[in-house]
């Protein structure tokens, strides 16, 4: 559980901070910045809207060629008609200069895309896709993936987005530096629509003040961050009257049914599946024929897991015994735990208690949102693992960049502590579905029905205990759109985990398949 600070004592923490717009001369991309803004007195650290803003200009070397891009970095203050503040967002934008738009873009200075980007949790900030993979720095793990000791540091991103589209990666209320202003209750943004009303002004005042209503748009989110972008593609569209581009779905939950096992819903056992042999792949615990072809054996998994495995599912206890340790035995065979294991769990094997039984030999657990990472776990004998190797191993790690990062590079000065994932959020407002599961494939169907150019970018890793790769497929394939929209949606996997980012090779991946999504889709809202 993450301990939360008393809300009223942030807020005094924060009140005397002095950030201010300022602009520091062009930074050597590698070296640390030592221009600081300049120090405002008491009074005036807002500019006329009531913003904290800091501008700074930068480069980056990319594939040759030099980036220079402009950051925007602080909070936009928002308010309601009457002119009330209600919230402070916390944002950084990087925009390439342009003089240098025309020769790194496939369109124009005045048709440059855009990309909205943020994280899920909820209570999740942008930081891991902003220092993970998208921004111009990105956080130092290697080739193997893991984090060396502290001190942590970032380094120039190879992989970044922005030599094809301008980055926005917005904090929701709550998260990051962002928060409700004085005298304003939190619950006013911490559930599903209020977020997604939140996000979209915040989206709509941006394009506004920096004049890009004539530009192509984008979002990107991950987790229920995809969640969000699916709501935000409809409100967006039919309350600010911004149509979309195309959207990017990371590790992608917009069916909660895929993924909750709870009042007798066997669904994720059987979407969850694969990613178990996946897993169970990876650590070489897959019998031997198994182990030669993941991408054979993934397609013998997922047949298995669609039939012979949902069938036996639905018949609950009138399953014989004789089909009840048949199925045991194949379950086995592809997950690599015991068929005495899996009786007992009456062939349902829960995502925390396969992370704990997996390496279970090893007295190891293995990661829910990474399955390659592992840990040491202090009670062999408990049913679940008491912590995630691969959230303990990155969390200081973003944390500790974050911070640095703000202060040291991009000058922007906050006493608040950078909520990286929090519980501030929570409870959380799902709305009022009786017993059912939060939904929104159906909104983005009909988000693509009204603007059939949108078109959808779909990640997933095959190592992401999380949001599974498979219950993605299975939502996506229950859109119920007309063939013609269908060719929208193109769907990419990579051998890693939820932020499979993380796996150099697939980050760079991921860079490629973004940049020739964001140039397709962007072709139809640029100018000749």
């Amino acid at each position: 559980m993450i301990r939360l600070i008393p809300f009223l004592f942030l807020l005094a923490i924060c009140a005397p901070v002095q950030a201010q717009t300022a602009t520091s001369q062009p930074v050597d991309p590698t070296a640390r910045t030592t221009t600081r803004p300049a120090t405002s007195q008491p009074g005036e650290t807002k500019d006329k809207n009531g913003d904290h803003l800091v501008i700074t200009h930068h480069s980056l070397s990319l594939n040759g060629k030099t980036l220079n891009y402009t950051a925007t970095t602080g909070t936009m203050v928002q308010k309601d008609e009457s002119g009330k503040e209600k919230a402070d967002m916390f944002f950084v934008a990087y925009t390439l200069d342009r003089d240098h738009a025309t020769t790194h873009s496939t369109t124009r200075p005045s048709t440059r895309p855009i990309t909205f980007v943020f994280n899920g949790g909820p209570g999740a900030a942008s930081v891991w896709l902003h220092l993970g993979t998208a921004g111009p720095k990105r956080i130092d793990i290697g080739e193997n993936g893991i984090p060396s000791a502290p001190p942590f540091h970032l380094v120039d991103n190879e992989s970044t987005w922005l030599d094809e589209t301008d980055l926005v990666f917005i904090d929701p209320v709550g998260t990051g530096y962002s928060r409700p202003a004085q005298g304003e209750k939190g619950e006013q943004f911490y559930g599903v629509k209020e977020d997604i009303q939140s996000v979209a002004a915040f989206i709509r005042l941006y394009v506004t003040r920096y004049q890009r209503w004539a530009d192509p748009k984008f979002l990107a989110g991950e987790s229920y961050g995809t969640t969000r972008a699916a709501g935000l593609s409809e409100y967006l569209l039919q309350k600010q009257g911004i149509s979309l581009n195309g959207i990017v779905l990371i590790s992608s939950v917009l069916n909660f049914q895929t993924i909750w096992d709870a009042g007798g819903n066997e669904l994720p056992y059987i979407l969850y599946l694969p990613s178990y042999t996946a897993s169970a792949w990876y650590h070489k615990k897959l019998p031997a024929d198994l182990q030669n072809d993941l991408a054979a054996t993934l397609r013998e998994a997922e047949q298995f897991a669609l039939g012979d495995y949902a069938a036996a599912l639905m018949k609950g206890d009138s399953l014989t015994d004789q089909g009840r340790r048949a199925i045991a035995e194949k379950l086995s065979r592809y997950t690599g735990v015991s068929v005495d294991w899996i009786i007992k769990a009456k062939l349902r094997i829960d995502p925390s208690r396969f992370r704990k039984e997996l390496l279970a030999d090893q007295n190891k657990v293995i990661g829910r949102f990474d399955a390659r990472v592992t840990g040491l776990t202090s009670d062999p004998l408990a049913e679940e693992p008491d912590y995630d190797p691969s959230l303990s191993l990155f969390f200081p790690l973003y944390a500790a960049c974050l911070n640095d990062y703000v202060r040291g590079e991009v000058n922007f000065e906050c006493d608040l502590p950078y909520e990286v994932l929090t519980e501030r959020v929570q409870p959380w407002n799902f709305g009022s579905r009786g017993t059912g599961y939060l939904y929104v494939a159906d909104t983005l169907r009909d988000t693509m029905l009204k603007n059939p150019q949108l078109k959808l970018l779909v990640g997933a890793g095959r190592l992401d205990l999380a949001t599974p790769y498979f219950s993605a497929d299975y939502t996506i394939n229950h859109l119920g759109l007309p063939p013609a929209l269908r060719k929208n949606v193109t769907h990419t996997y990579y051998p890693a985990g939820h932020m499979m980012y993380h796996d150099p090779a697939s980050r760079r991946q991921l860079h490629d398949d973004v940049a020739g999504f964001i140039r397709g889709a962007a072709g139809a809202g640029a100018k000749d």
